[in-house]
């Protein structure tokens, strides 16, 4: 009886553990509020302050043609080929400490679960700015 439970309980934890990484794009769209005085994304969508954020997952880091990406942005462009969904894990939570020297003033998103969701919603949209 005790090993079905733990069975049970590993496989509950599991799914939610997929559910978790997985993110709810819908729950992205509100964390992207705290993106949008430097980003946009969608059609339309222009830099501002920060580069237009279509199609940024998979796309090669720093290349967007008409931004002006800080030197730090640059240096790591070198190591690193392309916006993943992990790298993103890595850089939403403190984007300073993980790309020295970026511009980006964001202090990062503090909840697994919001860097989950709006690596969910950035991932809806093609380089265009339409939903795929």
């Amino acid at each position: 009886m005790k090993r079905m439970m733990v069975i049970a309980g590993a496989a509950l934890l599991a799914t939610a553990t997929t559910a978790f990484a997985d993110g709810d794009p819908a729950k992205g769209e509100k964390v992207f509020r705290k993106c949008k005085a430097c980003h946009a994304i969608g059609e339309g969508a222009k830099n501002r302050v920060g580069p237009e954020l279509n199609g940024i997952i998979g796309r090669k880091i720093a290349s967007v043609e008409s931004f002006k990406y800080s030197k730090g942005m640059k240096k790591f462009a070198e190591t690193h080929d392309v916006w993943s969904e992990e790298l993103m894990h890595e850089y939403l939570p403190k984007p300073r400490d993980l790309v020295k020297g970026t511009k980006m003033a964001f202090a990062g998103l503090k909840k697994d679960e919001d860097i989950s969701d709006i690596v969910a919603y950035l991932a809806q949209f093609n380089e265009d700015g339409s939903m795929k």
